[in-house]
């Protein structure tokens, strides 16, 4: 499993494209690929690396918050210009459906029935498994401003974790838990902002599940660029036995 950080800004960040990850897998000779979050910035970070119309197998949207969804209609919209015809997969919380065709419709009226390749809409709560690209879907809510659900993949191989926006509670982290990878929000380095987490909360999750790899991104753009070296300094000494750092836009991690 290979996950590209197409983006690690929060929904402000003018230097950090928004939040979004690319995971790519071989099953069974089958290459699959899946995009995690679609806010504002995405669909050009994701067409700039993945030109194919036909690549990517599914879309998941971890919450409603425009950063995190918003690029979905012009993600459709170019995939449809490039004659794509296999289905395609958007997978999210309870609503997912209504929303992405309220955005749709909003960005481009009447183009969702224009198009030529069908989308496959599956919610994916907590308590419940889905199946599909080859990935086991499992979910859990995080603690956020807007109901937002943390994500773990499994194949035959690997799993992984993604807390979309929010601090993490009992059940995102019994969800992240023996994951070889988890990727966490942590807004900011310490202390404690409304519905987001910190760098200080995320290491304290990793020591206490046992975490062996944990990147950090989506935080704050102004401690994110005048604390940086402070933030490195306290990464390096807090845990010697997890592996963690803040991933920069492009970067890839190979489980």
């Amino acid at each position: 499993m290979k996950v590209t950080f197409l983006g690690v800004g929060e929904a402000c960040d003018s230097l950090y494209p928004n939040t979004s990850l690319l995971v790519q897998s071989k099953m069974g000779g089958h290459g699959r690929q899946l995009l995690l979050d679609c806010g504002f910035t995405v669909p050009h970070q994701y067409f700039a690396s993945q030109p194919g119309a036909g690549d990517l197998d599914a879309v998941w949207i971890s919450h409603f918050h425009g950063d995190h969804f918003f690029g979905i209609p012009l993600l459709l919209m170019r995939l449809w210009e490039m004659e794509r015809r296999k289905p395609l997969y958007i997978l999210g919380p309870a609503g997912v459906k209504t929303k992405v065709r309220q955005a749709l419709d909003l960005a481009y009226p009447n183009f969702a029935a224009r198009m030529h390749y069908p989308l496959q809409f599956r919610e994916v709560e907590p308590g419940v498994m889905v199946e599909v690209a080859g990935f086991q879907w499992r979910t859990a809510v995080g603690l956020h401003s807007q109901r937002a659900l943390a994500l773990r993949l499994d194949n035959s191989e690997q799993s992984f974790f993604y807390s979309g926006d929010g601090r993490s509670t009992p059940a995102s982290e019994e969800l992240a838990s023996g994951c070889a990878l988890a990727v966490h929000e942590a807004y900011g380095l310490a202390g404690d902002t409304p519905g987001h987490g910190s760098i200080k909360g995320c290491l304290e999750m990793a020591a206490r599940i046992g975490l062996p790899s944990l990147a950090l991104l989506h935080i704050q753009r102004e401690e994110r660029l005048l604390a940086h070296r402070e933030i490195e300094k306290y990464l390096a000494r807090s845990l010697s036995t997890c592996k963690v750092w803040l991933p920069e836009p492009g970067e890839t991690v190979t489980l």
